[in-house]
């Protein structure tokens, strides 16, 4: 499977906002991405709320996994973002 660490890069962390973009792209992909904190349970990107329970603060490592490389490719491009910026879109 592949998995990806990355460096959260939202200024606040993964909180309502970036948790919201992230799950928005990761329910619109044809595969399961997961994320989570190394050596514990990961939860379904595809879930903001699920994010949220990380608690995963701005400059945290995170492992994005799934069985797509291009998948968690793309999650962890988000995440490594700061998704609380300005010229961010916002998912609604």
């Amino acid at each position: 499977m592949p998995t990806k660490s990355v460096v959260v890069g939202s200024a606040i962390g993964l909180h309502a906002r970036p948790a919201a973009i992230i799950s928005e792209a990761a329910s619109e992909l044809d595969s399961e991405v997961l994320i989570g904190n190394p050596g514990d349970e990961p939860v379904d990107a595809s879930s903001a709320l699920l994010i949220m329970t990380l608690g995963a603060g701005n400059g945290a490592v995170v492992e994005v996994s799934g069985d797509s490389e291009a998948d968690v490719a793309a999650i962890a491009a988000l995440v490594e973002q700061d998704l609380d910026a300005e010229d961010v879109p916002d998912p609604a």
